[in-house]
This record gives structure tokens, C-alpha cells and sequence, in this order.
């Protein structure tokens, strides 16, 4: 089964130099119908203008990872974790049991756009950490690179979570195939373009939940990028 979740329907923050678009409910937006898939809690597409962002603010027990699409996007956090992420490069920050960061455009005259993202942790408490990996565009074309997963498989970078979290650029026409074990589900991120899952159409910023489905066949229907998360 496909839920799909339209662009359009997601929760939006206008905030001058920043603009947000909330799948699930997240700060001052609110549906107690949306509030994550699985362990999947947030999934924000946000742009921030030229030379702004978010000051130090705390966070606590919460795998965080940002993805570039566009832009550069500067981190500082008191795990002295610290660098400017570019498109393809992905940071994890496992809050734990309380990490204090700050993100800034790392640009003062191009805006920065990217996805953020938080899954659940399976324990609580844990030492916070940090990674930052590049992914280049090369190794996610019309295949699924694994960007996010625990004990860091081909290079991903470690979750503490039984959760994976892959990404593709799919030329118009290719397609990519993808298994789900049994009891697990998955959910799609469009970021560009258009793709069809198992005959459902999903355009840029839309979303959808899978749940019963053994075997998700993806293809583009013109150029596209996406993001797939597996699920336990």
C-alpha cells in the first residue's frame, strides 16, 4: 500500500530568510496525523537566504542528518564537530544525550537548500557524535547509494537506528529496484523531477508511506532525485 503525501499539503514557515517545508509536524506546525512514519520523525526541505540561519540551539536523543542540495551549509556544534557541507555531502549528528549546534549558509551571497532530517534512536542517552561525508552525483546515477546506516555499510555514514536511508539521480526512462524484508516499511522523498513507485506517480516535495509491499519498482519519468529510507 501507497500513501501518498503531496507537496502541497505539507506544513510551511515563511520567516523572511527562511523557508520550510514540514512533512511531519515540526515547531509551529502541527498535525496530529502527521507525525512521522515509523521511526522517521522529521523530514524538512528548507532554503535559507545569503548569510543567515539558525543560532546554537540544543537538541537531545535524535540521529540528525543534513543532505546539500544546492548551496553551502556551514555546522559548528559542541562536540566540536565542524565544516561546510556542498551538495552530495551528508552530515550525521547524533544528539544522545545533548548536543548544542548551530547551521549557517555558508555563503553570503547564494542561498542554501537542503533537506533535514531526524529518526528516532533505538537508545537514548548515547554519546553524541558527528560525521560528514561527499557523495558525489556520480555514485547515487541510476542507482540507490546508501548514504545512512548502522555499522556504516559501503561508506555510509553510522545511524543508531535499524533504519537506512538511500538516495538516487535517475536519468528520464532508468530505473532502480528496491526489496523490502518482511514487517519493514519505507518511505519516498521527492526532491526533483518525477518518479513512478509500483504505478503511483510522485512529483518534486511530494512524499508517500509503503507498508505491505515486498518489491518497490522506481522509475523516472524525466530526470529526478530522491531520497528512499527503509524502515524497521
Amino acid at each position: 500500500m501507497i500513501t501518498l503525501r503531496k507537496s502541497n499539503d505539507r506544513g510551511t514557515g515563511r520567516h523572511g530568510w527562511l523557508t520550510s517545508h514540514h512533512t511531519f509536524s515540526f515547531a509551529n506546525y502541527h498535525d496530529p496525523k502527521q507525525m512521522g512514519f515509523r521511526t522517521l520523525r522529521v523530514i524538512n526541505e528548507d532554503t535559507v537566504t545569503a548569510g543567515r540561519g539558525f543560532g546554537a540551539h540544543q537538541h537531545s536523543d535524535m540521529e540528525i542528518i543534513s543532505i546539500v542540495l544546492e548551496g553551502a551549509l556551514a555546522h559548528k556544534d559542541s562536540t566540536g564537530g565542524e565544516g561546510v557541507l556542498r551538495r552530495g555531502e551528508v552530515q550525521r549528528m547524533s544528539a544522545g544525550s545533548g548536543v548544542v549546534h548551530s547551521e549557517f549558509n555558508g555563503s553570503e551571497t547564494e542561498p542554501v537548500h537542503f533537506f533535514q532530517i531526524w529518526i528516532e534512536p533505538a537508545e537514548d542517552g548515547i554519546t553524541p557524535g558527528y560525521e560528514q561525508k561527499l557523495f558525489s552525483d556520480e555514485e547515487r546515477r541510476n542507482r540507490l547509494r546508501v548514504l545512512a546506516a548502522p555499522g556504516s555499510p559501503d561508506g555510509a555514514v553510522d545511524i543508531h537506528q535499524d533504519a537506512r536511508l538511500y538516495a538516487s539521480l535517475l536519468d528520464s526512462g532508468a530505473k532502480v529496484e528496491h526489496e523490502l524484508a518482511a514487517g519493514r516499511g519505507a518511505w519516498l522523498q521527492v526532491a526533483h523531477g518525477t518518479i513512478d513507485v509500483n504505478g503511483t506517480t510522485l512529483s518534486a516535495g511530494d512524499g508517500a508511506a509503503i507498508e505491505n509491499e515486498s518489491k518497490l519498482t522506481i522509475t523516472a519519468k524525466d530526470d529526478a532525485e530522491f531520497l528512499l529510507f527503509d524502515l524497521a
